[in-house]
């Protein structure tokens, strides 16, 4: 199971060191379409979309890894204050009541959409646009693959690793 859970750290890992350049691709198309805008009087739809489809593809793909790396947004009020056990605890709850039924939740109902819209290969969002919804719609069963693949990992890791002791002075830097 820990081989399973270290090959699963090593796709989003992997998934995400190519979704990065996406980022600098998005930016540079984005000033592209200012510049082009504001200097020559042009726009172009289909430009300002492709910025849509990366953004999506950034956060979509790249949560796995964040997860991965323990870098989601919680509410550390609590959080911070308690022990590695009752951390351990809140981490296990969370990921069996809300990250894997939520992720299984999304991919059941988005399934249907995102297979009708491979079927029609769903046209643009707006006229003169990327003619490629259906491939920004599979983002989504792969955003739930990857996170319900990363969470699984985590779990494995929570229930078969030790329990650390506290660090000294009871708290993290």
């Amino acid at each position: 199971m820990r081989k399973l859970a270290g090959a699963v750290d090593v796709l989003n890992h992997a998934v995400a060191m190519t979704v990065r350049w996406l980022v600098l691709a998005m930016a540079l198309i984005q000033f592209a379409i200012v510049v082009i805008r504001y200097a020559f009087g042009v726009n172009s739809i289909a430009a300002q979309e492709s910025v849509l489809y990366l953004h999506a593809a950034i956060f979509m793909l790249g949560a796995g890894y964040t997860l991965a790396v323990d870098k989601h947004v919680r509410v550390d009020v609590f959080y911070a204050k308690v022990s590695a056990a009752k951390r351990r605890a809140i981490d296990i709850t969370g990921h069996c009541l809300l990250l894997i039924p939520a992720m299984l939740a999304l991919l059941y109902w988005s399934w249907a959409s995102v297979m009708n819209s491979w079927t029609i290969l769903e046209g643009p969002i707006s006229v003169g646009g990327l003619q490629a919804v259906f491939l920004m719609k599979s983002l989504t069963p792969l955003f739930c693959v990857l996170l319900l693949l990363q969470s699984l990992a985590h779990l494995t890791r929570l229930l078969t690793e030790p329990v650390h002791p506290e660090p000294p002075l009871g708290g993290r830097l």
